[in-house]
């Protein structure tokens, strides 16, 4: 499965020659991305904000049969469960050799943490005050283990992306001791990779 960070949440994941995009953000509404304007086989959106559920972004092409099958978890976007933000969904997608988790806007411990474990890649947002910050982040990645860590929904001063309320990746990345900076916006699955992986958004500006 071939893995994309378009950026903030928003992901593109392919295999088989089908694709599905999770989260598109709205036009302008994250500073320091450029517009989401994709073709896919499909679109999930784990919450209705807007950061979240542009599905305007993403034209539904036509393409093969889906290798993909698709688990919702009930989750919460804050602590209380739900009162401050709302509800929030992990999606758990497979193509039947790999299986990747979603986890939107957490804001609480996961629940049904067994379906999560062991996963081959786990996007988790780290950047705190809307989502979990990076020491339960960290906490929630050690815990479930999977193959692969993919931060997301951060600041980044370098690149100059991301909402000024939220922290960079740094706290949640100095709880681990080898963490991979690539320079690309994409994995694939099947290369041999491992651990904290940290990707550049495809959609930065700079």
């Amino acid at each position: 499965m071939r893995i994309t960070w378009i950026g903030h949440s928003c992901f593109r994941l392919e295999s088989g020659g089908y694709s599905l995009v999770i989260d598109p953000y709205e036009d302008g509404s994250v500073d320091g991305l450029g517009n989401v304007r994709e073709e896919a086989s499909a679109v999930l959106c784990t919450h209705g904000h807007g950061d979240h559920s542009f599905c305007d972004g993403v034209k539904i092409v036509r393409t093969s049969e889906a290798p993909f099958s698709v688990e919702t978890i009930h989750s919460f976007h804050d602590d209380k469960e739900g009162s401050l933000r709302g509800r929030n969904e992990i999606y758990i997608v497979s193509d039947g050799s790999t299986k990747v988790a979603h986890l939107g806007d957490l804001g609480c411990y996961p629940p049904d943490c067994d379906k999560l474990r062991n996963l081959d890649v786990l996007l988790i947002p780290v950047g705190g005050f809307f989502t979990i910050d990076g020491a339960t982040a960290a906490a929630i990645v050690k815990d479930l283990r999977p193959r692969i860590a993919i931060p997301m929904h951060y600041r980044s001063v370098e690149k100059g992306f991301g909402f000024d309320v939220l922290s960079t990746s740094d706290g949640f990345l100095s709880f681990f001791d080898e963490v991979n900076k690539l320079d690309g916006s994409s994995i694939d699955t099947s290369d041999n990779l491992k651990g904290i992986v940290v990707l550049n958004p495809r959609n930065a500006m700079r």
